[in-house]
C-alpha cells in the first residue's frame, strides 16, 4: 500500500458511489477523503468524511490536501431549479474544488463531464460542461482525465424519468450506433468509475478526453460488469 490520498466529490451520485467503493479497496490509496453535505453512514478506517457547505469551501483547507481528485459532482437544471443554480453546481463548485486541491498539492484530476461538452455550444447544459472542462484545464494539473459519457446506466438515488426513457431507447438501438455514433452508446456508471480510478492510478501525464470506446479500453472486462 502506498501513501497516496484521494479526494472524491459527488460520492452520492451514480458514478460517484461506484467510484467511492473502488477507492476504498484500491491499494494505491492509504486515505480517501469524501467532500459531502451529509454523512454517508459508511464505516471504514480508510475513509474520512468532510462535511462542507459548498458555498464556503475555502473554510476547509485541510480537506483539500490530497494527491488525486475524483470529481463526480453534477446535477440537472430541473433539480437545481434554474440555470444559475445549475451552473453553480456544475461549474463553480467543481472549479473551486479543483483550485483548492491544486493549491494544496494535488497532481491528478479526473472529471465526469458529458458527451458534447463544448464552450461554443448553443445548448446551455453542454456549454457549461465545456466551460468547466476549460477552467479546470487552465489550473495546470499534471494529469487531467476528462470523461464524456453519453447516457449513464445504473440505479440512481434520484429518479430522472426522461433520462431513463432515453437510455431505454438508446440501449435498444445501441448496436446500430456504429462508427462516429458509437460514442453515443449508453454506458454503465460502474464502467465510468472503474475507468476513472484506473486512469489516475496509472497517472499518465497530460490531458486526455475519453468517450465510449476510450472509457471501455481503460477497464478490464471483469471490472466493467
Amino acid at each position: 500500500m502506498t501513501s497516496r490520498t484521494a479526494l472524491i466529490v459527488g460520492a452520492t451520485g451514480l458514478v460517484g458511489n461506484h467510484c467511492l467503493d473502488l477507492l476504498r479497496s484500491e491499494p494505491q490509496y492509504r486515505r480517501v477523503v469524501v467532500l459531502t453535505r451529509r454523512t454517508l453512514g459508511v464505516a471504514d478506517a480508510k475513509l474520512s468524511e468532510e462535511l462542507v457547505d459548498f458555498d464556503r469551501l475555502d473554510e476547509h483547507p485541510d480537506a483539500f490536501r490530497c494527491d488525486d481528485v475524483y470529481c463526480c459532482l453534477g446535477t440537472t437544471r430541473k433539480i437545481a431549479g434554474s440555470n444559475e443554480a445549475f451552473r453553480k453546481v456544475d461549474h463553480d463548485y467543481i472549479v473551486e474544488v479543483a483550485r483548492l486541491a491544486k493549491e494544496r498539492g494535488a497532481k491528478r484530476f479526473a472529471l465526469v463531464s458529458s458527451m458534447g461538452a463544448d464552450v461554443r455550444s448553443r445548448n446551455f447544459y453542454l456549454r457549461v460542461k465545456g466551460e468547466t472542462e476549460r477552467d479546470v484545464e487552465a489550473l495546470g494539473y499534471d494529469v487531467l482525465q476528462i470523461f464524456r459519457p453519453s447516457f449513464l446506466v445504473g440505479q440512481r438515488n434520484v429518479r430522472r424519468p426522461s433520462e431513463a426513457m432515453v437510455v431505454a431507447v438508446t440501449r435498444g438501438v445501441s448496436n446500430a450506433l456504429i462508427g462516429p455514433l458509437r460514442k453515443y452508446r449508453p454506458i454503465e456508471a460502474s464502467t465510468v468509475a472503474a475507468a476513472m480510478v484506473r486512469s489516475l492510478v496509472q497517472g499518465e501525464p497530460g490531458q486526455r478526453i475519453h468517450t465510449f470506446d476510450g472509457i471501455q479500453s481503460l477497464v478490464p472486462r471483469e471490472a466493467s460488469v
